[in-house]
């Protein structure tokens, strides 16, 4: 069964894209920690992060870094937290969450409730500086 990212790639669900390649795509979330928390999921659904390909992982990691720094651009933060916890989607995904302190990577904390205008405003900010 497809997961909720095959889903939203094969546009069955909408997703607000902010860059894609032909392997990952980068989404944000909908349940954001702070404005400008993005996703980066490969195009393989793959359960485990650890289970791609040496390969595959290094291209992961440096599509991530560029959609890191395309955020960075554009929303006021210290960094850009990096968190991969894989058990709520089984799809592997790394969270790239705009952070001011350690806190703001807490995923225990209330999440962001954002207007559809607000999405596309951030979405349209990213993708163009990515």
């Amino acid at each position: 069964m497809p997961s909720i990212f095959s889903k939203i790639l094969s546009k069955e669900i909408p997703g607000h894209f902010v860059a894609e390649s032909d392997e990952f795509f980068a989404i944000l979330d909908i349940n954001p920690l702070a404005k400008g928390h993005v996703l980066v999921i490969p195009k393989i659904e793959i359960d485990y992060i650890f289970d791609l390909e040496p390969e595959i992982l290094s291209e992961y990691l440096v599509f991530s870094k560029k959609v890191a720094k395309a955020i960075e651009k554009v929303i006021p933060c210290e960094r850009i937290g990096v968190s991969v916890i894989g058990l709520e989607v089984p799809h592997a995904h790394i969270h790239l969450v705009p952070i001011n302190s350690i806190s703001d990577l807490d995923f225990s904390r209330p999440k962001l409730s954002l207007s559809t205008e607000e999405f596309e405003d951030i979405r349209v900010k990213i993708a163009n500086a990515f």
